[in-house]
């Protein structure tokens, strides 16, 4: 043998890196140990009716939403890909409640964030991501922060965490204690375990893409519904097999409803979709209110009206079954908007033909044509 033998060989590893990722994710697991399963609440109906509908209160997590569930798999996601680093800023755009989330995981394991978001974001919003250690970035238009939060990464040197695009697969949708995993669960003792439908609402599109992904893994029956609020693509682009839908106004339902087709949103894997006024989201939320006591967000109004009228076409074909909506942040972010009248004039929104058609249907079973 003649000749001389070379590998090139470059070792990247750093001992103290690694320390430090070991650690960040232990804590971030952590957080996913300590946090007791949220609840499924029963929305009252008439026992006489066969139709039970259920509200997954997601409201009850650390950080108070749905989101902190996409938060924790968007950081072990980008810790494990090797994107988030000590030091280096994680960078998001958001309409408020994923970022509160974001910021609260950012705290944990000690490195800086930065949340991109609409100048109109709630001021509750804005406060509980500055009490995680975040701080806010503003936009006037809605639909620039997605290149906001790109080119503040790129100045900065940050980590731009996108939940817009890995939404979907940051998430464990085959298990592993996701949403749909846990509705199931405790769905185990009701009279009808597994539910007819579940209606969701769509911002980045990866809740709706886990649970009706997870449906399908495990060959269940039931359909996956998604309401849409005003001024929101989704809807248009869903109906007309168009991925490049928009939308030129942002949407007054926080946390939902996006001027684009997030790479998230995954049409193909929804069976139904509905446009809802804005004026019947904040009638739903209201009736919630008086339902359970408890005020919820914007998308939970949205859901529960689509899930209303799902189990009105039930009641009037005679169908038993349950449907499954959620509850996805608590009401107290939003007393300056959805919960003030004074909003609803500025926003010209009439609640009250809305609010009389649940009333009526819930005394009558019969939804207003």
């Amino acid at each position: 043998m003649t000749g001389t033998v070379r590998t090139i060989d470059v070792d990247r590893g750093d001992a103290a890196y690694r320390l430090w990722l070991k650690e960040a994710v232990r804590k971030v697991q952590a957080d996913a140990n300590r946090s007791a399963d949220t609840h499924l609440l029963r929305f009252p109906l008439p026992e006489e009716w066969g139709v039970d509908l259920y509200l997954k209160d997601e409201s009850t997590h650390p950080t108070g939403s749905l989101k902190h569930r996409l938060a924790r798999s968007l950081f072990l996601y980008g810790l494990c890909n090797g994107w988030i680093r000590p030091e280096v800023s994680v960078i998001e755009a958001s309409s408020g409640s994923t970022a509160i989330s974001e910021a609260y995981f950012a705290q944990l394991i000690g490195v800086p964030f930065v949340a991109v978001m609409p100048r109109t974001t709630s001021r509750e919003k804005c406060r509980l991501i500055e009490f995680q250690g975040g701080r806010c970035h503003f936009v006037d238009d809605p639909r620039t922060m997605y290149a906001e939060a790109a080119a503040l990464a790129e100045r900065t040197g940050g980590h731009y965490i996108d939940q817009f695009t890995y939404a979907e697969r940051a998430t464990d949708w085959r298990g592993n204690n996701n949403i749909a995993e846990s509705i199931y669960s405790q769905l185990r003792l009701e009279r009808h375990p597994e539910p007819a439908w579940i209606v969701a609402t769509a911002g980045t599109g990866g809740t709706s893409a886990t649970i009706a992904r997870y449906t399908r893994y495990m060959q269940y029956d039931t359909r996956v519904c998604v309401a849409d609020p005003e001024n929101s693509c989704f809807f248009e682009g869903w109906r007309d097999h168009d991925p490049d839908a928009t939308s030129e106004r942002g949407s007054r339902i926080e946390g939902i409803g996006r001027p684009r087709m997030e790479p998230s949103f995954l049409p193909a894997a929804i069976d139904r979709m509905m446009k809802v006024p804005d004026a019947a989201t904040v009638a739903a939320v209201r009736a919630l209110e008086t339902a359970l006591g408890r005020k919820a967000g914007g998308s939970t109004g949205t859901g529960l009206w689509g899930a209303l009228k799902i189990v009105a076409e039930m009641v009037a074909e005679g169908r038993a079954g349950s449907v499954v909506t959620l509850i996805c942040d608590p009401g107290d972010r939003y007393l300056d908007k959805y919960y003030s009248d004074a909003w609803l004039a500025e926003e010209g929104l009439d609640i009250q033909p809305y609010a009389m058609a649940i009333d009526a249907f819930l005394s009558t079973g019969r939804w207003p044509c």
